[in-house]
């Protein structure tokens, strides 16, 4: 379990909606809840939010025992629109309060990623949102928003994945206080499921090489979100506490990061999402 600078523990594994939409996402999401999971991560920019909120209600799962994510866009980052931004998010999900608000990539050409979170503590105060987090924001960004607020966000979800492992950023988020959650925590088409550091200790321990992996963040303090909509994945990529690497293990999944190991160049210093 991962737990919040309030003693607040979340689940080991998150379930990443992205891009399940319609009927489809809709069965999707609840198949996940069926398997067991119980942290739903979805955006604006996702444009599933009705689908994970007609998910949540149309599984049965009491409401309190979910934990609902959302993220506003990069065009909502001024005071006022991320307010507004926020509510439309709760509406759409047909809740009254979402657990987790983020701003979805800091855009720093625009240079309003402090006031943003600002506006999330903002609707935190006001009850719209539980706890206020980040979504790609850097080192500097991090500190730029506890020097503004007093107070760093209980999250900053990254890519992170055995080829862009993020070990300084980790790091970084270890002094704060912050929580890594990892999107793409498998590496998409880039997933290293045959390098030796990964195929290696799926053939000792019997288990996949997705689950090797998603062991490899728990180890390393790290919330992987990963998404499928095939019921027998949902359930083994949640299967994975009472496997154990070696610390060596580790360290080779952790080696097989590389600089250009992003999925798509997307820096945060540069790239940006409206």
């Amino acid at each position: 379990m991962h737990t919040l600078p309030d003693g607040t523990t979340l689940p080991h594994v998150g379930f990443g909606t992205y891009p399940l939409r319609g009927e489809e996402g809709v069965q999707a999401i609840v198949s996940a809840l069926e398997a067991g999971y119980r942290y739903l991560d979805t955006a604006v920019n996702y444009e599933n939010e009705r689908e994970v909120g007609e998910a949540l209600r149309r599984s049965g799962v009491p409401r309190a025992e979910v934990l609902v994510a959302t993220k506003i866009p990069g065009r909502a980052h001024a005071r006022g629109v991320a307010i507004e931004t926020l509510e439309q998010s709760v509406e759409r999900l047909g809740l009254e309060q979402v657990d987790v608000a983020l701003v979805h990539w800091p855009n720093p050409s625009q240079g309003r990623y402090v006031e943003a979170v600002q506006a999330l503590l903002e609707c935190r105060d006001r009850g719209l949102v539980r706890w206020v987090g980040t979504s790609n924001y850097t080192r500097t960004h991090l500190q730029e928003v506890v020097d503004a607020t007093g107070e760093a966000p209980v999250l900053n979800q990254v890519e992170c994945h055995p080829l862009f492992p993020q070990a300084d950023l980790l790091e970084a988020h270890q002094g704060l206080g912050v929580l890594t959650q990892a999107w793409s925590p498998l590496g998409k088409r880039q997933a290293q499921y045959d390098a030796e550091a990964v195929a290696g200790p799926a053939e000792r321990l019997g288990v996949s090489p997705a689950q090797v992996i998603l062991r490899w963040h728990l180890q390393r303090g790290v919330m992987p979100l990963p998404k499928s909509a095939t019921p027998e994945r949902q359930r083994a990529n949640l299967d994975v506490l009472d496997l154990e690497l070696t610390d060596q293990e580790v360290a080779a999944i952790t080696a097989l990061g590389r600089p250009d190991g992003r999925l798509f160049g997307g820096d945060p210093e540069t790239h940006e999402e409206m």
